[in-house]
């Protein structure tokens, strides 16, 4: 590797480094969202609908609304609640939901829809299709930006306005209409002019009255400072900052980045630096990263395990010396890109992913998506060293994978019960990557063997680089082939077609493996030798009139009698809306974790409810 490409390497891990600018625990129950009323948007029932919220929750906000039943008028501003959370790490918002309607563009949903609410530029980055290939029916993704307040600005108010600028308004008529003062909301909103784009603007509740900001119970002052303001910005100024220039990169990597590892070498060999390092927050220090440190492992501050400060740097020393020079005896798997070692580093039990240099690309996005994304269900990234290999470390899972379980003779077979719960567990955490992120993202290669079984036979998905996971609402698709043959589904086979439904497809194969802990490819015995696709193989019996009985073959035979017939078909049919050739009428990841739910559940009642039907949204 040459050294220029060296350095741009290490310029990207250093900026992966730079601090989250919210936490998921400092959004807030409310905010609001300036609604502009004009034309086909007069309707309350209409309103209520794309905006999650029951109309008598809309009037509360809105007391010159006594009537519900009436025309709105035109060319007023509603004042909708919804909730504001910290999306991704990065800033506060809420994703709605829309269906597309006939005619409907990135642009129109933006400005029209959503009254300048959103941009069509930042709807069309959190969602995979371009905008002349919605069809309608569509469920897409619309991003509206809020505020929860800025101690910093004052603590007399806590309610705040997401407020569209419309043409001929002006910060002197945004504040008389708002009651409050011009300075004010200069100083809330210090990157705008107020002649067009978003602002935020403090509001009065539901009794009229503005809330104070309000700290959250049990934190430190200091903390609560830095995440209770609008940390982000607006959408346009998501949309449109950058870093550029070979120069500022060198001189963010090595003027801060190299001062932020040897501030941190000093940190992780004094544990008792956990307490220090967490009451400095927020006194801007000039650090590659003001976040609050975390402890891994053993959540507890009992100071034991690894600390990480997003995600730790580990020398090559360091690993080599936990896998005793990388020793055949501490190799646990082989992967497409490298070899994973058992270690111990830090006290704590790791799994350490040795990759080739020329995998570059896969190592650089993982761990980008799991500094950034964090879910029980995902498997964890500790950390990471680039001396000599790639290398990324991740918490160790003491149960292999679900493949192994399935089909390893030196295992006890899964219950039943184990199965769904692994099943849940694993959809939980598909679900989290394509619903609750911003971006949201497609895992391109779920399988049997990517998801891990825990100590508690909980399941975890994991390998996300090696499948070349990619961004939803990216222009760019995969430019080789992704996935594993048997998951594919036709549509990515026959035309590329590369969206959130070739995971679901790719889980409803799972599932069907749950059952029969056959491969995803499988060897018939007539005729001779045949290979056909374990979804192919359900679905000839599922379309059976009465399927009972060879479905029963089909059955895990190391199940024996053990498992609710019941609970086994539904697992099918909910496999079988996964895999359907149509990939719009596929459930969404929402409503498989809802079945599954349901399926688990040991409640006679729950266990009652049809699953002739699953969201295709």
């Amino acid at each position: 590797m040459s050294s220029f490409f060296l350095l741009l390497l290490l310029f990207q891990l250093c900026i992966l480094r730079i601090e989250a600018k919210c936490r998921p625990k400092y959004g807030c129950e409310l905010a609001l969202a300036s609604y502009y009323v004009e034309g086909e948007n007069a309707n309350l029932t209409r309103i209520s609908g794309l905006f999650d919220q029951k109309i008598p929750d809309i009037l509360k906000y809105n007391p010159n609304l006594r009537n519900p039943n009436t025309t709105l008028p035109a060319q007023i501003r509603l004042r909708l609640p919804f909730t504001c959370r910290c999306l991704n790490e990065e800033f506060l918002g809420h994703t709605f939901s829309y269906t597309m309607q006939r005619g409907d563009t990135y642009t129109s949903i933006a400005h029209k829809t959503f009254a300048g609410l959103t941009d069509d530029h930042w709807v069309s980055r959190v969602n995979l299709l371009q905008p002349n290939q919605i069809p309608t029916g569509t469920r897409v993704n619309v991003t509206v930006n809020c505020s929860c307040g800025d101690a910093h600005v004052s603590r007399d108010y806590g309610l705040f306005l997401t407020y569209p600028i419309r043409p001929g308004e002006g910060l002197s008529k945004v504040a008389a209409e708002n009651g409050v003062p011009a300075e004010l909301l200069q100083r809330y909103n210090p990157g705008s002019d107020f002649s067009a784009g978003l602002v935020f603007v403090p509001a009065r509740d539901e009794n009229g009255n503005y809330p104070p900001l309000k700290l959250r119970s049990g934190d430190d002052e200091d903390t609560a400072l830095l995440y209770s303001r609008n940390s982000g910005g607006t959408i346009a100024a998501m949309v449109g900052g950058s870093i550029s220039g070979t120069l500022l990169l060198g001189l963010l990597y090595f003027g801060l980045c190299r001062r932020k590892r040897v501030e941190d070498a000093s940190f992780f060999t004094n544990p008792l630096a956990f307490e220090d390092k967490h009451n400095q927050i927020g006194h801007g220090s000039g650090n590659c990263s003001e976040k609050q440190p975390e402890l891994v492992g053993d959540a507890s501050p009992r100071l034991k395990g690894i600390t990480v400060d997003k995600s730790v740097e580990f020398s090559y020393e360091e690993l080599a010396e936990a896998t005793n020079g990388f020793s055949m005896a501490n190799k646990i798997g082989q992967g497409g890109f490298g070899s994973v070692y058992f270690a111990e580093l830090r006290n704590e039990k790791v799994a350490i992913k040795k990759m080739d240099m020329q995998a570059t690309k896969e190592f650089l996005t993982e761990l980008k998506f799991l500094t950034h994304v964090h879910h029980l269900n995902l498997v964890r990234l500790i950390g990471y060293c680039v001396k000599n290999s790639l290398f990324l470390v991740y918490e160790y899972i003491e149960n292999g994978n679900l493949s192994q379980h399935l089909r390893g003779s030196e295992r006890e077979p899964l219950s039943w019960p184990s199965r769904v719960q692994i099943a849940l567990d694993a959809a939980r955490g598909l679900a989290y990557i394509h619903e609750q992120t911003v971006p949201v993202y497609i895992h391109g290669d779920i399988k049997s063997p990517n998801i891990l079984i825990d100590k508690n036979f909980r399941g975890k998905v994991a390998d996300f680089g090696q499948t070349n996971l990619t961004e939803y609402g990216s222009s760019s698709m995969p430019s080789h082939l992704v996935g594993t043959f048997g998951y594919l589904p036709p549509e990515y086979a026959k035309y590329g077609d590369f969206s959130l439904k070739t995971d679901v497809y790719a889980f409803g194969v799972v599932l069907y493996e749950l059952i029969s802990a056959k491969e995803a490819i499988v060897k018939t015995k007539e005729p001779a030798n045949e290979s056909k696709g374990l979804v192919a193989l359900f679905q000839e019996v599922l379309n059976q009139q009465n399927p009972e009985k060879d479905l029963r073959e089909l059955v895990d035979p190391r199940l024996g009698d053990n498992y609710p017939f019941d609970s086994v078909y539904k697992m099918c049919q909910l496999a079988k809306a996964c895999t359907q050739e149509n990939p719009q009428v596929r459930p969404s990841m929402r409503s498989i974790v809802v079945a599954l739910v349901v399926l688990s559940s040991p409640s006679e009642d729950l266990c009652r409810v049809s699953y002739s039907y699953f969201d295709s949204s």
